[in-house]
């Protein structure tokens, strides 16, 4: 194992984290956890288990954004000098950046009109992110390296393949040891691929349009590739990558399918009616994440042809425009009611491969 792995326990949001160091020529640490007390110590206690210490970390590289995997690295830096790498489309979050978490803040807002989302709901998850922004789940200020997809990271005697892996969120990357590269390499998820639960899409980051479609190839060129095992940001490690990004694939099958029979089955509904009816009432994060997921299968569906956006007679918006629609809903097309017929195993396919409906 190139990594040695580091478990983490995190309360604020839920699933136990993964910090993985290495601990070579020069000592890399692969997400860090969120930044509160409790992680904090068993951080500092995992890394001691190997003799080393935060002032000793000579490189920090986060999969994504979220504070869970990066909420330490700035404290860490302070105390080593590390330099942080990040995917250049999380890196400004990741560092802070004023103007790109009000962009973030601002789509969110938009969204919550879109999705149709009740002000008691808007009210209780507004709370909930206020509260950890107030509590530091993000740590302290970070200067972070930008990488792209294919860069090859090279510390002390550490090679890194960057693999980008958006969906979950718009800049996850995933990270391939290189000397072990090709068939029966291992690989390191961060949220790509998780082991019991799978990644909220269209939820998690707002920012990425086509989350969706973004996600599936992900989860294809994971199964592609072949990986002997993954090293997941939450939880255990999985033993067979490639079938566990099918199952996911297919759990998203059912779940595009039970989005196109919900509509058909209650008529054109937006997003947060479509989320009460495939996840029941939410709470705290869930709140962001359950419209947030339906609304990017239903803008996937809308995408292929077989929903269109409700019109109404004060509209003047195009359907396939883009803009806030104050929660219009989407109702199933012709083509679209064709398709879900024949989905006769309860799995509606996606790919990124797959033509327009027509």
């Amino acid at each position: 194992m190139t990594f040695h792995r580091i478990s983490l326990g995190n309360t604020v949001f839920e699933g136990a984290n993964n910090a993985y160091l290495h601990d070579g020529d020069a000592t890399v640490l692969l997400d860090t956890g969120v930044a509160v007390p409790d992680t904090r110590q068993e951080l500092e206690a995992g890394l001691t288990e190997h003799g080393i210490a935060f002032a000793d970390i000579d490189a920090i590289v986060l999969t994504h954004y979220h504070a869970d995997h990066t909420g330490l690295a700035g404290e860490i830096q302070a105390e080593s000098g590390a330099t942080v790498y990040a995917h250049e489309a999380d890196a400004p979050l990741i560092a802070g950046d004023a103007a790109a978490w009000a962009n973030l803040e601002a789509t969110q807002r938009e969204l919550f009109d879109k999705w149709g989302m009740p002000d008691d709901a808007r009210e209780e998850l507004l709370a909930f992110l206020e509260a950890g922004e107030e509590a530091g789940i993000y740590g302290e200020a970070v200067d972070v390296t930008p990488i792209t997809d294919g860069d090859t990271l090279s510390v002390g005697d550490l090679r890194l393949e960057v693999l980008h892996a958006p969906g979950h969120t718009a800049g996850l990357c995933c990270f391939v040891p290189q000397r072990e590269t090709g068939t029966g390499a291992a690989v390191y998820t961060g949220d790509a691929l998780l082991p019991q639960y799978t990644p909220n899409v269209g939820g998690a980051d707002v920012r990425l349009e086509g989350a969706l479609a973004a996600y599936v190839e992900t989860l294809e060129t994971l199964i592609d590739r072949g990986y002997a095992r993954a090293w997941p940001g939450h939880r255990t490690p999985i033993d067979e990558p490639a079938e566990r990004a099918r199952h996911i694939l297919e759990h998203h099958e059912e779940r595009a399918f039970r989005v196109a029979s919900a509509l058909e089955a209650i008529g054109p509904a937006d997003a947060w009616t479509v989320s009460a009816r495939l996840f029941g009432d939410l709470s705290d994060i869930h709140i962001l994440h359950g419209p947030g997921e339906a609304f990017a299968h239903l803008e996937h569906l809308r995408d292929t042809g077989a929903v269109a956006i409700e019109r109404r007679e004060h509209d003047a918006i195009d359907q396939h425009d883009r803009a806030a629609v104050d929660g219009h809903p989407y109702r199933l097309t012709e083509a679209g009611r064709t398709q879900l017929a024949a989905c006769s195993d309860g799995r509606w396919p996606l790919s990124t491969a797959r033509d327009t409906i027509d």
